[in-house]
């Protein structure tokens, strides 16, 4: 090769890379402004509506009491969340709210008071009286002079009021005070629960009397919160992620050997077994949720299923490569003390892979413990069905809140329990040290 032609082929070289150098940054820019304008990205400030970001928030570590008042007959409820189940019976009410024959009054404190009775009252610091007489002609709404500020809405049939202390809504057929509290209400006992409002000392104390059981049982039983279901909830959910996952590594092991090389000279039945795995686990796993629910109807052994078949597929495949890579000598080591097939394997292949084995399932089962959240969402088991109807309701996001912080406890726990295992039955390790 003479000067000429290798200068000429440096020179090509050192083009192509300067081409290289330009072109791609100029792809992932062009590609970058694509996204920027298929996805709107300049419109997402118009479409954030920090209000109601807020108000997700909050709902999420506190609880809001509603005093209800029906403006036909002036009967007046009051309840946790709006819900009947936690509304107070009569005689019983917050200390923030005081009843006379035919007016009750509630203090939101800070100076904000609202009178209902036949005319609703909703004093303002800072602001004035503002006064309604609902009837059939509408609210009949009077405010101070001047214009309305921001946080009244207002017009002939509906007035809603607004403040950092709470909420009014008049109608003409019900005005309603919203007031938001922190905490999570009802979380232990409910208002018909004799135990509702005793301090800790006091309910230890009357446990160690021998109403252990009956506390307990108040607790577990609460029709607010469902302590029971939701245990239970998460036990189904933790079921069928070890069903799925255990079942996969029982089928995928055997069907492995078909796969993999040096146990299978036959290159058609070799090439049928990764195709099938390599079907299964192409599939993902909601999508194989939502044809067997088709199938088989919604429940937990369905979300099982999807897993099990997601995963025979993954494990298919590891276990495979793994058999691929086992050391020959140990297997002919075995064979010439006279062992049979089914021996070498045992004695002589599975020994070998088996850290590779429990190292991918109990990551599995860790991974699937969450995965099966969202499956439970769509076959109607686990703790994601309970999940989903609390986000559907728009108003529960305090038990949203309590569901997702079971849920990451579960993870955790999981987590945990498979890095012990690991240690344990991996390494030798049983974690003492």
């Amino acid at each position: 090769m003479n000067t000429a032609t290798l200068h000429a082929q440096t020179v090509t070289q050192f083009s192509r890379k300067k081409l290289t150098a330009v072109a791609v940054p100029m792809i992932i820019c062009a590609y970058f402004a694509y996204i920027f304008v298929s996805f709107d990205m300049a419109g997402l400030g118009d479409r954030i509506n920090l209000n109601n970001a807020r108000t997700l928030v909050s709902d999420t570590y506190s609880y809001k009491t509603h005093v209800a008042q029906d403006n036909r007959d002036g009967t007046v409820k009051i309840a946790i969340e709006g819900e009947r189940k936690a509304q107070y019976p009569d005689g019983m009410r917050p200390d923030w709210i005081s009843q006379s024959e035919d007016v009750t009054t509630v203090d939101l404190g800070r100076g904000h008071t609202i009178t209902l009775g036949a005319e609703v009252r909703y004093d303002i610091p800072g602001y004035g009286t503002v006064t309604a007489r609902p009837d059939g002609s509408g609210v009949n709404a009077v405010f101070p002079q001047g214009d309305l500020p921001e946080y009244i809405n207002a017009s002939k049939n509906r007035m809603m009021i607004a403040t950092e202390a709470g909420r009014l809504t008049v109608t003409r057929a019900r005005a309603e005070v919203f007031k938001y509290d922190y905490g999570w209400e009802l979380f232990f006992f409910t208002l018909d629960s004799p135990y509702y409002g005793i301090g800790p000392a006091q309910l230890a104390s009357e446990a160690l009397s021998g109403e252990a059981t009956a506390i307990w049982n108040d607790f577990w039983t609460n029709k607010m919160w469902r302590h029971g279901d939701v245990f239970w909830a998460l036990l189904e959910t933790l079921l069928m992620a070890f069903l799925g996952t255990f079942g996969a590594a029982i089928i995928a092991l055997p069907l492995a050997f078909l796969a993999a090389r040096n146990f299978t000279p036959l290159g058609v039945l070799r090439f049928t077994a990764r195709r099938v795995f390599d079907f299964l686990r192409g599939v993902d796993g909601l999508i194989w949720t939502i044809v067997l629910s088709r199938a088989f109807g919604p429940g937990p052994l369905t979300g099982a299923l999807a897993i099990l078949l997601t995963d025979t597929g993954s494990f298919g495949k590891m276990f495979s490569e793994a058999l691929e890579n086992v050391d020959e000598k140990q297997i002919e080591g075995i064979a010439s003390t006279g062992a049979k097939p089914l021996q070498r394997y045992r004695f002589g292949v599975i020994p070998q892979i088996t850290p590779v084995l429990l190292s991918q399932i109990l990551y599995y089962l860790e991974s699937n413990t969450r995965s099966a959240t969202i499956i439970g969402a769509i076959t109607g088991g686990g703790i994601g069905l309970l999940l989903t109807q609390a986000i559907a309701t728009q108003k529960d996001w305090e038990e949203v809140s309590y569901y997702i912080v079971l849920i990451i406890l579960l993870v955790m726990s999981m987590d945990t329990l498979s890095g012990w295992l690991r240690r344990k039955l991996i390494k030798g390790d049983g974690g003492g040290h």
